[in-house]
């Protein structure tokens, strides 16, 4: 996966969340973030990386979402693998 389309699939996992009321307020308890820091750091590889990483936390958070986008249920994983400094080294 590019790093744009994982940008792409953390946009998409930020708004499904935002939609979600209940879930919107656990991201942001979890998080730390402010409703203002969803729109100013949307666009950081970062921010991007610790929303797929939140998305994760629950098989199904991950499964109404990516049922709701059309999408494998690694997708999340693999975008979140793939935006600058996210990456999980391997020790092996």
């Amino acid at each position: 996966m590019t790093p744009e389309a994982a940008e792409v699939v953390a946009l998409q996992a930020l708004a499904w969340i935002v939609g979600n009321d209940d879930l919107r307020d656990v991201f942001l308890g979890a998080s730390g973030a402010s409703v203002d820091d969803l729109r100013t750091r949307a666009g950081e590889a970062d921010f991007q990386g610790s929303v797929l990483g939140f998305l994760m936390m629950d098989d199904q958070w991950v499964i109404g979402f990516c049922d709701e986008h059309g999408m494998e249920y690694q997708t999340p994983h693999m975008a979140q693998q793939s935006l600058p400094g996210q990456a999980t080294p391997h020790w092996t």
